[in-house]
């Protein structure tokens, strides 16, 4: 691709995560623009009629919502991180979707207001990712050796059960040994590790603590929340 790339971004957001994973399997030079969602500039506004992340800029031409730029990038730049059969891509295209239902969910579980909600929503997250447990295989990535889209969606989201691991023990993969294998393998992935600035960690359990929630609560107080 000769034209020239930009990423709006916000330093957080795991949507955003996934656009940058995917660019950088391409090994796809671009440029990352990140904003302040809180005080969106009229130039965002213009280019994202939703108001969300990631918009991707290919030359004067913008995409947003972060499926469809995956979906683009990967249709028009090697390697193809789809399968190439149709019936397994439409797979793929569902197990990203939950991906998309996890995310939902954690936001749910970090603002959360009270204990009993908190762990509720954790037992969700178990839940879910107990049904992914179940149809990995050998790894070390979602569909064995090959990294694949459905992997850039769930390296954003293991960064979370990282910041929530050096809170208190949830649980959230106490049923899922091989999720667990799968986090990993990602975290030592090039593209996941370089899809976030350094400071990441930091911002995120600055994001975190400052949430006015029970779990915001539990890292003040620097207890388990589950025993």
């Amino acid at each position: 691709m000769s034209q020239p790339i930009t990423l709006v971004s916000h330093l957080l957001c795991p949507y955003v995560q996934r656009a940058a994973i995917v660019l950088l399997e391409k090994s796809v030079p671009f440029e990352r623009i990140n904003i302040d969602l809180a005080q969106k500039p009229d130039w965002f506004l213009a280019i994202s009629p939703l108001g969300k992340v990631p918009v991707l800029q290919v030359a004067h031409i913008a995409i947003f919502e972060s499926a469809v730029i995956c979906e683009y990038l990967d249709e028009t730049l090697a390697p193809q991180l789809h399968p190439q059969h149709p019936l397994q891509r439409a797979q793929h295209r569902g197990w990203m979707e939950l991906g998309s239902a996890i995310l939902a969910d954690i936001a749910s579980f970090y603002s959360a207001k009270d204990e009993a909600t908190l762990q509720q929503k954790a037992l969700q997250l178990q839940h879910k990712f107990a049904q992914i447990n179940a149809v990995l295989g050998g790894g070390p990535y979602f569909a064995g050796s090959q990294f694949t889209l459905v992997d850039a969606v769930f390296a954003p989201i293991f960064r979370y059960l990282d910041a929530f691991d050096a809170i208190a023990d949830f649980g959230l993969l106490a049923q899922s040994a091989a999720v667990q294998a799968w986090r990993q393998a990602l975290a030592q992935r090039p593209s996941v590790q370089q899809a976030v600035v350094a400071e990441y960690p930091q911002l995120l359990n600055a994001f975190l603590s400052n949430r006015n929630s029970a779990l915001s609560l539990c890292m003040q107080e620097h207890v388990p929340s589950f025993g």
